[in-house]
């Protein structure tokens, strides 16, 4: 507990982790909100839902590096207000809008998504020391966990109360707060020794997007792609015991597990490296198909949880060390991208598989990714990559780790 109260103590630390919880909790909402509305409020099919939540992922996994560079260049508060500003217009707009409209500004909203997920990491970047960043990290996939856990179930109980249209307006209204109090706190993106660095000419692409991040972004892919699988075979697995009721029971199991693990990840003297945590991931998840019922699944998806959020946290503190102080908003942006992907594949993977086999296959297909990527990282991170050193190797005394660390 003390490297967390260590952390919290960071000036300004606090205010960014709760307005950012805020933030994220509704943007992991967005997609199910307008689930409902097209399906309650136009009376559509879920086919059609689809569509419209198809082409915001799609918005947000291409713009999340496009803003990134932009926030690199710009700086942070004028790119957050604009992007506060397109998403109140959009859902203000959102029960007036027919099909056919929704599905392009979906994707326009998409594109302009307030990055708070992004931008939280590279603050934790600039804001901690080298022995802080792994809690503060640990704490960001934590934040992350519970506003997947929050954020649908709110909306789901929220629209058995009052109709689409409202609980539309209800999201959008919480993501402008949430990137208004972002603006408001505007956190620094970079430390203060690096701005020097910042202030140079950016380095070129090549110099930093190597085959060491190019490994941590394929980490980055293969850990969502598991979580998405996992998600689809839980309620394959349950819908097959004729329990599918127990579905939100069994995943609120698994973000429980998540938060638990990554609180005990962070407060442990050492790191794990990113392939290991990984690899591991895969391995526990592939027997978890065995469960044939609820409370069974429980227990067997526990071992997913206690995995993830230390997962993902090892990957955002190694992206955060690989990319320079210049080009951070870009690299962060491309690893919610990788992320953005994985989500978008997970889950037709493991129901090909389900389709081809039972729902245990789901479970392995969703497992064998996450150890392809693994073994796909661990190959990679291994590989020469010119320049990269002199491109992530901070001034003297930064905490920061040289070329090949970053990417365990």
């Amino acid at each position: 507990m003390t490297r967390y109260r260590q952390v919290l103590a960071v000036p300004g630390m606090a205010p960014l982790l709760g307005i950012s919880l805020l933030a994220r909790t509704a943007i992991t909402a967005d997609v199910m909100a307008l689930t409902l509305y097209v399906v309650l409020g136009l009376d559509l099919s879920y086919a059609a839902a689809g569509g419209v939540a198809a082409a915001m992922t799609a918005g947000v996994a291409l713009g999340g590096p496009l803003l990134g560079r932009v926030i690199d260049r710009r700086g942070l508060r004028v790119v957050v207000l604009a992007t506060v500003a397109l998403q109140a217009v959009f859902w203000l707009s959102v029960p007036f809008l027919a099909y056919g409209f929704l599905l392009g500004a979906a994707l326009a909203a998409g594109l302009l998504m307030v990055p708070a997920q992004a931008v939280t990491r590279q603050a934790i970047a600039a804001m901690t020391t080298a022995d802080q960043r792994r809690a503060a990290f640990a704490l960001e996939s934590v934040q992350g966990e519970l506003s997947y856990i929050v954020g649908p179930a709110v909306v789901i109980l929220c629209a058995a109360k009052a109709s689409s249209g409202v609980v539309a307006w209800g999201v959008g209204a919480a993501i402008v707060a949430g990137g208004a109090g972002i603006a408001l706190l505007n956190p620094p993106v970079r430390a203060t020794h690096e701005a020097e660095a910042a202030a140079a000419a950016r380095p070129g692409r090549r110099q930093w997007l190597g085959a060491r991040m190019i490994a941590v972004l394929a980490m980055a892919f293969g850990t969502t792609m598991l979580l998405s699988g996992v998600d689809l075979a839980i309620v394959a697995t349950l819908e097959e015991a004729g329990q599918v009721s127990w579905a939100a029971a069994v995943v609120a199991v698994l973000g429980l597990a998540s938060v638990a693990g990554g609180l005990i990840y962070g407060a442990l003297p050492r790191p794990l490296p990113t392939w290991l945590l990984l690899g591991l991931l895969g391995l526990v998840t592939i027997p978890a198909g065995i469960a044939q019922d609820w409370p069974w699944l429980c227990v067997a998806i526990v071992g997913t949880g206690l995995l993830t959020a230390p997962t993902l946290s090892t990957v955002a503190d190694a992206v955060s060390q690989l990319a320079p102080a210049s080009v951070r908003g870009e690299a962060t942006g491309l690893q919610s991208s990788a992320q953005s992907a994985g989500f978008a594949l997970g889950a037709p993977l493991a129901g090909a598989a389900i389709d081809l086999s039972t729902p245990a296959g789901g479970f392995v297909a969703a497992g064998l990714a996450a150890l392809a990527a693994t073994l796909a990282g661990g190959m990679l991170s291994r590989a020469p990559s010119p320049g990269t050193v002199s491109a992530v190797r901070p001034a003297s005394g930064a905490g920061v780790p040289v070329e090949g660390e970053a990417a365990r």
